[in-house]
């Protein structure tokens, strides 16, 4: 194990295509979203192109973006490391993800036919498989997967674009929760699926907003290291 602490298989291959600072950036992003690289960690330049399999200059780009966006801490004389959420930082960024998500529930309640009740329903049942084999990355991914959904069917471009900003830190703040949330979260997820499915757009609406503020309480109620 080196001093970056990444998990054995952790680290996402390298895509060709594209300029290799973007490659590495996002690399980086995957492995701080999915706690690979755990909030405070110390990131080693050297250690990271090592396990990256690049050279020093494109990850050291790609924290000085990662710091601009938040997500990396740059400490004069210390070197950079995981940007540390605050709670009022999670709680901001949570409640702005209920406002977005309560809205493309009620829009998926009333545009969404067959098809896309179908496309929920299997990628809820995705979910509750990963739930139940205890695959936590596998459900974090499902999760986001299946609200991407809803908001997809929702129809609106713009409210789309915003919660696309906010999609990664959501995941971020999943994570440590996910096991926590576990089967009540698809539970919760089946209730949207049926308000959806019955055009209710008013229980659509109340469902989502109770099923995203559940997992802001979770979070601020979770067992701190």
């Amino acid at each position: 194990m080196l001093s970056t602490g990444l998990p054995q298989g952790s680290v996402p291959k390298l895509e060709r295509p594209g300029p290799l600072r973007d490659r590495v950036y996002e690399a980086l992003l995957e492995l701080i979203t999915t706690r690979a690289l755990q909030p405070g960690q110390h990131l080693v330049e050297s250690e990271l192109a090592g396990h990256l399999g690049v050279s020093r200059q494109p990850v050291r780009e790609a924290l000085q973006r990662l710091n601009t966006e938040g997500w990396v801490d740059l400490r004069p004389a210390q070197g950079a490391f995981v940007h540390e959420p605050t709670e009022a930082e999670a709680d901001q960024l949570l409640t702005v993800r209920t406002l977005l998500e309560a809205e493309a529930a009620r829009l998926a309640a009333a545009n969404t036919g067959t098809a896309g009740i179908a496309a929920l329903e299997e990628l809820c049942a995705q979910g509750e498989e990963a739930v139940g084999a205890d695959d936590v990355d596998g459900a974090v991914a499902m999760n986001a997967r299946f609200h991407a959904k809803v908001m997809e069917l929702a129809g609106n471009t713009v409210l789309a674009e915003l919660a696309a900003q906010v999609d990664r830190r959501v995941r971020w703040y999943y994570t440590p929760v996910a096991r926590q949330r576990g089967h009540q979260s698809w539970i919760e997820h089946r209730d949207l699926i049926a308000a959806i499915a019955a055009r209710d757009e008013q229980r659509a609406t109340e469902v989502m907003r109770a099923h995203t503020e559940h997992t802001r309480r979770t979070y601020h109620a979770r067992p701190r290291d």
